[in-house]
């Protein structure tokens, strides 16, 4: 055997080719018999979930990408259409109901419907309903919404809601996702939800002013009921209470699940527990939220929860609902140019774009930038295509500090924050984008302590440029603005020349996060700062706050100090 084995390695050697011939042929063969063994054993696919494709005749069997996939791994376990599904839809094997028994499967249908196929045949865990009317002043699906002018999916607008606990999934627009309880709309024609999803050219995602809806089988009811109400506090019960809570219902057996639960499918973003009775409405200025109360005056155990606590009539325990409060959402361009142009400056990683995304609840209008971020255009920001002078936005974001580029500007919102968390916020967005984090490497690696010898002079100098050249500047403190957002807010509108409605700025409080909060997950475990850098920074806010105070204006606030 062994004198066979040095023959055949003397004769390859000779002739290399002849050996990698054979290679080739025994690889292909087994990758033959591989494919083989993959499609043995597929299921007959019935004439409903066959695809359109041209190339499909009559009585030709058919080899999709869903079965191919099969074949390669079938230990992955793809869901059927190729698609991901979270673990919250149901692990349910029936055929979607309401597919073309009869119809005509030729090229010549419409996309509309070629689309609604494909999604019912892909999505058939989120089960498609239909395409339905909407009204960006009165809403279809009153939840929360977010939009992708780039990357938007059917199943990432699924996701989204399901991950929130709502039943309905819509699609408008081929951008915009909506999430919400109840339907509150008519059909349209489904030759009216005729537009490409951004981020999947093969699934439609709705049309103007029409939704494309699923309802969402979640896999735990509970995860419907009051997932994500959000604590508002205890407060005493307002005067007028029938007008300012307007639904109420009399619960003998509560529970704060329940009473959340019955304002949700009322559609409501306030639930308010009083004793035995839930009331719900919004905020107005005849329930506000701003005067909170001790919470032991709201200790009184519920009926049917040994272990919560209801409220009681004088004192309301009160929670915020999946519901979104739509009284702020509509936006637009401004109707005629703007006579003045306002900056929204600040040092990068100050809150800039919460804070554009504040103004634009609280005024209706569009922000606008010196920039052109395509990230936050495609997340609903529209004014960032617009040139920084069109004029059509209420203000313009802007980081330079020149004094030409100051001078360029009849009036400013200067917007300041601590610069050690500035500096870690710009950091992050840097090296993990809007909503990301730096990775461990780049704070341990060479790139922060430079970052942080180039950016620390630029916090002082660029608060000390807009205050020596800037025409009729308001400072706003990004601490305040957290701690007293309805007041800043009322102070930032003001200069805007914007009177703003004081439920549509209650309305923003509710809505205040936006998309482009960080989660907290992933906070650094470690002061990054070394004591050179906390005193050279020390040393520079020391200048601002002197710089400040030589203008009769607040200093900088308490937190900056001691470090």
């Amino acid at each position: 055997m062994a004198k066979l084995l040095v023959k055949l390695q003397r004769y390859f050697r000779r002739k290399p080719v002849r050996f990698f011939t054979l290679l080739a042929l025994y690889l292909a063969a087994g990758s033959l018999v591989f494919l083989h063994s993959g499609f043995s054993g597929e299921p007959t696919v019935s004439g409903s979930q066959r695809s359109s494709g041209a190339g499909e005749g009559p009585g030709l069997p058919y080899l999709g990408v869903m079965q191919l996939s099969r074949g390669f791994k079938a230990a992955a376990t793809m869901p059927e259409g190729g698609r991901r599904h979270g673990p919250w839809f149901k692990s349910t094997s029936k055929e979607p109901s309401e597919r073309g028994k009869a119809g005509d499967y030729s090229s010549t249908r419409s996309r509309a419907l070629r689309g609604r196929n494909g999604r019912e045949k892909e999505e058939d865990r989120a089960r498609y309903i239909g395409c339905y009317v909407d009204n960006t002043r009165q809403r279809t699906l009153r939840g929360v919404s977010f939009f992708d002018y780039k990357k938007m999916t059917v199943f990432r607008c699924q996701d989204n809601c399901a991950e929130r606990g709502y039943l309905y999934a819509g699609l408008e627009f081929g951008a915009e996702c909506y999430c919400g309880h109840k339907i509150q709309a008519s059909n349209a024609s489904e030759s009216e939800c005729n537009m490409e999803c951004k981020g999947e050219r093969s699934n439609t995602c709705g049309g103007v002013n029409r939704l494309s809806i699923y309802r969402l089988e979640l896999a735990q009811e509970s995860a419907r009921r009051y997932g994500s109400a959000i604590f508002r506090g205890c407060f005493r019960q307002p005067d007028n209470v029938s007008i300012a809570l307007p639904v109420s219902q009399l619960m003998l057996n509560m529970s704060v699940d329940k009473c959340v639960d019955f304002c949700t499918e009322k559609e409501y973003p306030l639930s308010a527990l009083a004793g035995t009775t839930c009331r719900c409405g919004f905020p107005t200025t005849l329930f506000t939220l701003h005067e909170r109360e001790d919470e032991q005056l709201c200790a009184q155990k519920c009926a049917g929860e040994e272990f919560e606590s209801c409220g009681t009539a004088e004192y309301l325990l009160v929670y915020q609902t999946q519901v979104q409060d739509n009284r702020c959402m509509d936006r637009r361009f401004l109707p005629t140019r703007a006579k003045q142009l306002v900056a929204l400056a600040s040092f990068p990683g100050a809150g800039n774009t919460w804070a554009r995304h504040l103004i634009e609840l609280a005024t209706g209008f569009y922000t606008g930038s010196y920039y052109f971020d395509g990230s936050l255009y495609n997340k609903g920001f529209k004014g960032e295509r617009d040139h920084w002078r069109s004029g059509r936005t209420i203000c313009i974001k802007t980081h330079e500090s020149g004094q030409k580029e100051i001078e360029s500007f009849d009036s400013a919102i200067l917007l300041i924050r601590n610069p050690y968390k500035a500096l870690m916020a710009e950091f992050n967005r840097k090296y993990g984008g809007h909503i990301g984090f730096a990775a461990h490497a780049h704070w341990k690696g060479k790139e922060w302590p430079e970052f942080v010898a180039n950016y620390a002079p630029w916090w002082a100098t660029h608060t000390l440029d807009w205050l020596r050249y800037g025409k009729k500047v308001l400072v706003v403190h990004f601490e305040d603005l957290k701690q007293d957002l309805f007041i800043q807010l009322q102070r930032m509108v003001g200069l805007l020349g914007i009177t703003a409605c004081e439920d549509r700025l209650l309305c923003v409080e509710g809505q205040k996060d936006g998309n482009f909060k960080r989660s907290g997950l992933r906070k650094l475990e470690y002061d990054p700062y070394t004591p050179e850098m906390r005193k050279m920074i020390s040393g520079y806010i020391k200048t601002v706050d002197t710089a400040l105070k030589l203008r009769n204006l607040s200093g900088v606030p308490d937190d900056y100090y001691p470090r």
